[in-house]
């Protein structure tokens, strides 16, 4: 009996005790933690989001190249609507009825899902329609309205290198589930790029719903409110009155221009022609149509998404990589006799003086001479074999930033394309190429693809006279400092002391005498160092490209213009890349240059460009 009794104690002790416990946990929850009610899942709370300013991008100088304006959202908590003027609310927003009833039956169709929360309605709304609407906000229950930031653009310029902001999508959703519904996000460009460091961070009003879910009291007195964190801005290393002018350079122009600052890495200028006019980004949704189907591509960035072959600027890449193996001196000559001839294969060439130095082969830009220093890089006795010395050929190209990833900061940057021995046994079988199978490889064409950012670090490469720094965007500051990796020198394969050698050939091409390949580009004062190149097209005219940099001594810009279909380098991108320096240097344009400036900006290439399709 006694032990019955006992164990009956503990029965009742441990039932108070459990009742102890309950009531503990209750009274923390209920009164000293009332944290456990601010959730978004809690249905008697209502949480109206404040979205935040997206920051400013500005460019080097610190001049706004992307700002914000206000607009409205017109949001919707579907429980809370009742039978409203549906009329009234489609004329102010120029809305057909068909819009509200679609929505609604969505609504009513995901009703589990949706429960309490508040949606996106409308998007974009203008000032006058909002005004309409929050004078008559009394006739629509369960709407309201949300300011938010749109963006606009001081500068008429680099619409793709700046790219857009939308509305996310359920894709995005899954790649990024910290953003819900109704958030928007940078999808292409500097917007996508900075995305982290430009979107800042939501905030939020809760609100109390009664027992019928009408809104009835600002939650603790607004204490679990959060405010809205802006974003911050990027200082970019654009030059927002550069890029512009070099837009209106390749204004009816198929192609890019590239500037960088080859003492730091820094893109001054990315153009890519034609391009996303600026006004068209802030409403995108509304020209998305439009640009995704222009057949010229506009929102392809040809900077860094477009594998071309280099053509005749190439033969530095060559000419580099004899001299740090020996076969060739600045005194060696070669004779040119209208092209290359050996047996049944010529690869032609223009009519120059013959034979030429080193020196001279960059001036003059022969082909012939290029066959034979090639021929003897991939011939070589030193090594093995074709095999052998073809891979060493590779090493020192890719170790001047071809056929790889730059690790630049831009989006969708491309590798381009460097042959490899397998890709060759595979076309010619194994161990029965040699280097007359790959000769087209001596002058920049073949299975060779750089895209324009590729040869305008190659540009910064030769100014720098052995070494580049990763090509970036973002302008290192003191309150957002880059990443280390773009501080970082990268040196190639090649002794320095060949780069001199080099870089005084491309100064006699531009201002050497008769025989000169780019004497157009020669500025006053500047000392521009520079190699024309044209790059065979099998689908139409042949591309026009230059390469340069100056002053020769400290440089302090280097430049690629790649003029797609618009045939020899000197005619069109000489001059434009040209004038590009001048104007970032001189701030003007001679006037003894004004002719090719008026020129350059009156030219229309697009006739000369294949469109799929047959659009001109």
């Amino acid at each position: 009996m006694a032990f019955s009794l006992e164990k009956k104690n503990i029965i009742v002790l441990g039932i108070v005790a459990a009742f102890v416990i309950i009531a503990i946990r209750l009274f923390d929850v209920q009164i000293v933690n009332k944290d456990y009610r601010v959730t978004a899942d809690n249905n008697a709370l209502k949480y109206e989001i404040r979205y935040p300013a997206r920051g400013l991008i500005l460019d080097r100088n610190h001049e706004v190249i992307v700002s914000n304006r206000i607009i409205y959202d017109i949001m919707v908590t579907p429980v809370e609507v009742r039978e409203f003027d549906t009329a009234s609310f489609c004329r102010i927003f120029d809305i057909d009825t068909s819009f509200v009833n679609g929505k609604f039956r969505e609504y009513r169709q995901f009703r589990s899902k949706v429960g309490f929360r508040t949606l996106t309605f409308l998007n974009h709304v203008s000032n006058e329609q909002y005004n309409m609407f929050a004078e008559n906000l009394y006739k629509f229950p369960g709407f309201s309205g949300i300011p938010r930031t749109s963006r606009t653009y001081p500068f008429n310029a680099g619409g793709n290198l700046l790219g857009y902001v939308s509305e996310v999508d359920a894709t995005y959703l899954k790649r990024n589930p910290s953003y819900k519904m109704g958030d928007y996000a940078g999808r292409t460009g500097m917007e996508e790029a900075y995305e982290d460091i430009l979107k800042g961070e939501k905030g939020y009003k809760i609100y109390l719903r009664d027992a019928h879910n009408r809104i009835k009291d600002h939650y603790m007195n607004g204490d679990y409110d959060k405010p809205a964190i802006e974003g911050k801005d990027v200082v970019t290393t654009i030059d927002a009155r550069l890029q512009a002018y070099g837009e209106s350079l390749m204004h009816n122009k198929v192609g890019s221009l590239v500037a960088i600052e080859p003492s730091s890495g820094e893109i001054l200028t990315m153009v890519s022609s034609p391009g996303i006019n600026v006004s068209q980004l802030a409403e995108i949704n509304k020209y998305y149509q439009d640009i995704v189907s222009d057949p010229y591509k506009p929102m392809y960035n040809r900077s860094i998404m477009s594998p071309q072959p280099p053509g005749s600027v190439f033969k530095l890449v060559n000419g580099l990589i004899g001299l740090q193996e020996g076969v060739v001196t600045p005194a060696t000559k070669y004779p040119c006799s209208r092209g290359y001839h050996i047996g049944n294969l010529t690869v032609g060439c223009h009519s120059h003086p013959s034979p030429l130095n080193f020196y001279q082969s960059i001036m003059m830009s022969c082909n012939a001479y290029y066959c034979y220093l090639f021929r003897s890089i991939i011939d070589n006795p030193k090594y093995d074999n074709v095999q052998e010395s073809f891979t060493k050929w590779k090493e020192y190209v890719m170790s001047l930033g071809f056929g790889t990833k730059l690790g630049s900061d831009i989006p969708f940057e491309q590798a381009g394309t460097l042959p490899s021995v397998e890709r060759y046994d595979r076309i010619h079988g194994e161990g029965r190429w040699k280097s007359l199978s790959i000769i087209s490889l001596s002058i920049g064409q073949g299975e060779l693809g750089c895209t324009p950012l590729h040869l305008a670090n190659f540009a910064a490469t030769l100014a720098n006279r052995g070494y580049y720094y990763t090509p970036h965007l973002q302008k290192d500051t003191p309150e957002m400092p880059i990443d280390d990796k773009y501080k970082e020198k990268h040196f190639s394969m090649i002794d320095t002391a060949h780069f001199s050698t080099v870089v005084e050939g491309m100064y006699m091409a531009v201002h050497g005498g008769a025989g000169a390949t780019a004497r157009v580009a020669d500025v006053p004062g500047l000392e521009v160092c520079g190699k024309t190149g044209t790059a065979q097209n099998p689908h139409g005219d042949d591309h026009s490209v230059f390469i340069c940099f100056a002053p020769k001594d400290n440089p302090k810009i280097a430049v690629v213009a790649y003029i797609e279909n618009a045939g020899f380098g000197a005619t069109w991108a000489a001059p434009i890349a040209s004038l590009l320096v001048e104007k970032y240097l001189n701030d003007t344009i001679a006037p003894t240059r004004v002719w090719i400036e008026q020129n350059m900006l009156n030219a229309n290439l697009l006739s000369k460009v294949h469109i799929k399709g047959g659009k001109q």
